[in-house]
């Protein structure tokens, strides 16, 4: 969630800067929600930036009822995907979990308890095998650029509102910035070809050990079609009868179980995954009481630059979908087994991974704020596990990374174990915090320090969990996007998630 400023509408906002700053020297924290001209302040920002209050609009997207989208569910919830048949695509990113796994980082493959979920999640080596934080799949349809923290995905167009669907689509199948002609549609379909394919994720170390991502996808579809080699893996298969079902066609299954449908089914589900309907919505189209005082407080601060008594959150959570799309580095903690770089081989590079651009090392992309209070813990790595720790490292990454607990007593899967279990964890991430610092002095990274005071960084929370769709912490809002009970399994392995306490999720 990196911090931010303004890209348009200075005008606008130096207008106010006056008014804001001195009201800061006092503190914009004591004012209420009815006091002089705090929602005109808010209402000149709200112009300043261009905001409508809901980023879907213009945007084609499936409802959950649609035919593909029903398929796609039963797929996501299917363990016939993971190459041993012990993880589904819901393993790491269950509605009821903010459509992540409320790890900080996932356990996919070999867990003990398949079906349980979340925390209590273990794994026999007690520690996670997945190097990176769960992305949330909320809002999926909604991203123009880039997919997963380092943007492996990527539209070689970028246009907005798009989806990847108006130009070529590069995936970690082709060179970089180089089109991948199996993408598939759009981003969410090409994001759907690899959860399969990692070893720790889905695939699993003996599935397809030694061959290429195309057997491992050519395997499953066989497996879900009951075809070829992988005829009878399955102990059911009712598949081809959902794909005709969902594709409208009489195709046998050679012809329609193939993974480009299989990607586009599990990309309609989560497509589907819409939940923008938020206060802040509310306030942005004209409800003045959507917000409560300490949130409107928040939101000033948010929204204002520095100059203005604010904390320049916007200039990279910009827009309704409160991102950039682009990669900062802000020295986040570097915990668990990393992606293989530097020279312990257990640091993680970010974006630098990909492009290869020296101004990308440790950079990751920056995340929607949208629905940001379920999606926790924060970090490509998961390292915080509450809203406010990852504001205060946003603030001053520095001061964050001089107080931060080694011993990860935060992070309950790691159980204060981090010194045994990652003992190289600081090192690496001092090594994203000199870049940092390099970058800064080079004049290459925007994002400054920013001082605030206690009230105000409680206000920047609260105005953060205005940002939730109401939907995303109900069960029963979330069940249209959870097979119930009774619905059809198709091939007898539907994962039916339960929580450390053996209750359904």
């Amino acid at each position: 969630m990196p911090a931010l400023s303004f890209h348009r509408g200075r005008t606008a906002v130096a207008l106010l800067a006056t008014y804001t700053f001195l009201s800061a020297c006092d503190g914009v924290t004591d004012r209420q929600v009815g006091a002089p001209g705090i929602d005109a302040e808010l209402r000149a920002l709200i112009a300043a930036h261009d905001l409508q209050g809901d980023p879907s609009l213009g945007r084609v997207i499936p409802g959950i009822e649609d035919p593909v989208a029903q398929l796609g569910m039963a797929l996501f919830f299917t363990k016939g995907l993971g190459g041993d048949m012990d993880s589904a695509c819901v393993t790491c990113h269950h509605p009821t979990l903010g459509g992540g796994d409320d790890l900080a980082l996932p356990i996919g493959v070999g867990a003990l308890d398949v079906d349980l979920l979340g925390p209590g999640r273990r794994h026999p080596s007690n520690a996670p095998t997945v190097p990176r934080n769960a992305p949330t799949t909320f809002n999926i349809v909604l991203w123009d650029q880039y997919l997963f923290h380092d943007g492996r995905v990527e539209s070689l167009g970028k246009e907005a509102g798009q989806g990847g669907r108006a130009s070529a689509i590069r995936t970690p199948d082709s060179a970089f910035d180089m089109a991948d002609a199996q993408a598939g549609v759009d981003l969410s379909a090409a994001q759907a070809r690899f959860p399969v394919t990692s070893v720790e994720e889905m695939r699993g170390e003996h599935f397809e050990a030694g061959n290429g991502n195309g057997a491992v996808r050519a395997h499953l579809a066989q497996r879900l079609g009951n075809y070829g080699a992988a005829s009878d893996e399955l102990p059911g298969n009712g598949w081809l009868q959902r794909f005709q079902t969902a594709f409208n066609s009489s195709a046998d299954a050679e012809s329609l179980v193939r993974y480009d449908n299989v990607a586009e089914a599990l990309a309609a589900y989560q497509r589907s995954q819409l939940f923008v309907d938020t206060p802040w919505k509310a306030y942005v189209q004209g409800d003045a009481s959507a917000l409560s005082p300490a949130q409107k407080r928040g939101a000033l601060v948010f929204f204002n630059g520095v100059e203005a008594g604010g904390a320049n959150c916007a200039s990279c959570h910009s827009g309704d979908f409160f991102t950039d799309e682009d990669f900062h580095n802000l020295a986040m903690p570097q915990i668990g087994p990393g992606k293989g770089d530097g020279p312990t081989g257990d640091n993680d590079f970010g974006r630098f991974r990909e492009s290869g651009e020296e101004a990308m090392r440790f950079a990751f992309r920056t995340p929607s704020l949208l629905n940001v209070e379920v999606t926790g813990p924060y970090g490509h790595a998961g390292a915080y596990a509450t809203l406010r720790e990852a504001v205060v490292h946003h603030l001053d990454p520095e001061a964050a990374i001089a107080a931060f607990d080694w011993d990860l007593a935060n992070v309950p899967q790691i159980a204060g174990q981090g010194r045994i279990l990652y003992p190289n964890a600081q090192a690496n991430t001092q090594a994203a915090l000199d870049q940092l610092r390099a970058d800064r002095s080079a004049g290459l990274n925007r994002i400054a320090p920013v001082t605030l005071s206690e009230q105000a960084i409680d206000d920047v929370v609260a105005f953060l969990t205005a940002l939730t769709d109401p939907c995303v912490e109900d069960r029963a809002c979330l069940s249209q996007w959870i097979p119930a009970e009774d619905d059809v399994d198709p091939d007898g392995l539907r994962l039916f998630a339960v929580d450390a306490n053996g209750d359904p999720l």
